[in-house]
């Protein structure tokens, strides 16, 4: 997969100043972004998210989903580290664009789970691309990452590409009672790893 870097600014946060790096890749025009912080191209493993787009959860602050809460987290946690790397990638809705992501909403609002409702419109229940991912880390000079995500999809994504995780970051964040159902799903149909809390839940559905 082809992606090409196409600038570079400071971008301060309310967590410290990072370092904006903006892509754009080339078979679609979609344009992703890396945030850094501090020194990451030394070689030793770097904190990191893969964060997929969501405009819902990180700019209109729904408590539908818990991405919002993840980013506030992974960028909090990357300053304290005084190191680190956020992937934020343009795949919005898993990978079925925002127009969709609404329409699979209202399929939940009918009674359908996040995965039954991509199912219902025709998507896979994920179908997001990593692959991009690793001439962005490289531009970077990341070789290995402690990754925060609860995914291990990512974890295996991440290794089949040549990208060593030296280590998964549980990133448990968010839950309220309007995502119960939600990270339920999550945890029992998508594998993610989400702790005893969301565990014990999924056991009772």
């Amino acid at each position: 997969m082809s992606v090409v870097f196409v600038a570079a600014s400071k971008l301060p946060t309310p967590f410290g100043e990072f370092i904006m790096h903006g892509f754009r890749e080339e078979e679609t025009d979609k344009e992703h972004v890396a945030l850094t912080f501090g020194e990451i191209a030394d070689g030793a493993p770097v904190l990191g998210r893969l964060h997929s787009e969501c405009l819902t959860g990180d700019a209109l602050f729904s408590l539908r989903c818990d991405c919002g809460f993840q980013l506030e987290g992974a960028l909090q946690a990357i300053a304290e580290e005084g190191r680190g790397v956020l992937l934020y990638l343009r795949q919005e809705g898993r990978g079925i664009g925002l127009l969709n992501k609404i329409r699979a909403y209202e399929l939940q609002d009918g009674g359908a789970d996040t995965v039954e409702a991509n199912l219902r419109l025709g998507f896979a229940a994920d179908q997001r691309d990593y692959r991009l991912c690793l001439p962005m880390l490289q531009h970077l000079g990341v070789k290995s990452l402690k990754l925060m995500t609860n995914n291990p999809r990512k974890v295996a994504a991440l290794t089949e590409l040549g990208i060593d995780v030296a280590e998964r970051v549980p990133l448990h964040t968010g839950l309220n009672p309007h995502n119960h159902r939600y990270l339920v799903t999550k945890a029992g149909k998508l594998g993610h790893m989400l702790g005893n809390m969301h565990q014990g839940e999924v056991a009772e559905e």
